[in-house]
């Protein structure tokens, strides 16, 4: 059970920076302990292997990464300055072969970066530039990287594009840190994938589309590095979104023991309800719940699958939600707030 709760939000947009809460262990209810502001727009968050550092980027056009120590879980201290990532709006991070990697969405490429002994940040090490567009010409008329991950299995990494309709599979050079492309798969034209995640089993991916409220469901193959689109499922019910009410699904949870999907959708500030089947494979859509809030950027579930944390941007809120773990429905337990939230990470 999580202890503690990190939350990024958008300086800019008037949030406090990185705040923490402390976890009740009985419903899950957060207490903000504090925040702290010296990082511009920290927006994503993520905690080193053994979970006693924390990263957070520096959604600015400059683009940054700072790293914080959790030698104090209620009080993070900033170890050393914010380091440059060559690469504008970083919007991710995540940690795989004793680097550090930024997806910056503006500049569209990935950054990697050398971590010391002790997790800090050293230098970048090299910059894998994205090339290629799609037709949506308000959102994609160059590379967005938006995501970038590892695959379960450790080997791969893998770099969700927004702007050009693709995935990317890379492999790392731990010795020079330099990523190299395996392989580009191409998602349907104009979907703007956005954000992915694993099925527990790691043999199965979802992707989650921002243009086109749809996950796509993939077959993942770790031996070769090859994802395949099987089929694809809608987040929204049908005629819940048109023209006049857009929506931009942000994030993807599946459950622990890989029954259900959660999904969030701006604008129409629901949380989606997909199940899945033993195969990872067959998804269909439940129901939505609302969200709590507004603008629904990021959502999290706690290590046992029983609650499910929301980071509602636009009304400057984070809700939980318990879950039945029978139907896999959401049913929201509390609030509290907190400025232009951006992510909700458990410790």
């Amino acid at each position: 059970m999580a202890a503690h709760a990190y939350i990024g939000s958008f300086t800019s947009a008037g949030g406090h920076g990185l705040t923490t809460a402390a976890v009740d262990p009985g419903t899950g209810a957060l207490t903000v302990l504090g925040s702290a502001a010296e990082v511009a727009d920290p927006s994503f968050l993520a905690l080193s292997a053994d979970r006693e550092v924390l990263y957070a980027v520096s959604e600015t056009r400059e683009g940054g990464v700072a790293a914080f120590s959790l030698a104090d879980p209620t009080a993070p201290r900033q170890s050393g300055r914010t380091v440059p990532v060559r690469g504008s709006a970083p919007t991710h991070l995540c940690l795989h072969g004793g680097h550090l990697f930024t997806a910056n969405y503006t500049s569209g490429g990935v950054s990697v970066l050398a971590l010391d002994a002790a997790g800090g940040l050293d230098a970048v090490r090299s910059v894998l530039e994205h090339e290629g567009e799609g037709p949506d010409q308000d959102r994609q008329t160059g590379p967005h990287a938006h995501m970038v991950l590892p695959d379960p299995s450790g080997r791969w990494l893998l770099s969700v594009d927004l702007g050009t309709d693709s995935v990317r599979v890379c492999e790392l050079d731990a010795a020079t840190g330099v990523l190299e492309i395996e392989r580009e798969l191409g998602l349907r034209s104009g979907a703007g994938p956005r954000h992915m995640t694993f099925h527990p089993r790691g043999d199965r991916a979802y992707v989650m589309n921002e243009l086109r409220s749809v996950v796509t469901v993939c077959r993942w193959d770790a031996a070769v590095g090859s994802l395949r689109p099987v089929t694809e499922v809608s987040v929204l019910p049908e005629g819940a979104a048109g023209p006049e009410e857009p929506n931009y699904p942000s994030e993807l949870v599946v459950s622990p023991d890989g029954r259900f999907a959660w999904a969030a959708n701006r604008g129409h500030n629901s949380i989606a309800v997909l199940s899945l089947d033993a195969s990872g494979e067959s998804t269909e859509l439940l129901d939505t719940v609302p969200c709590g809030g507004d603008w629904p950027r990021h959502l999290t579930a706690d290590p046992s699958g029983r609650r499910l944390y929301a980071a509602n941007e636009r009304s400057g809120d984070v809700t939980w939600f318990d879950i039945d773990q029978e139907t896999g429905i959401p049913q929201q337990a509390g609030s509290v707030d907190v400025p232009a939230a951006s992510c909700v990470l458990l410790r």
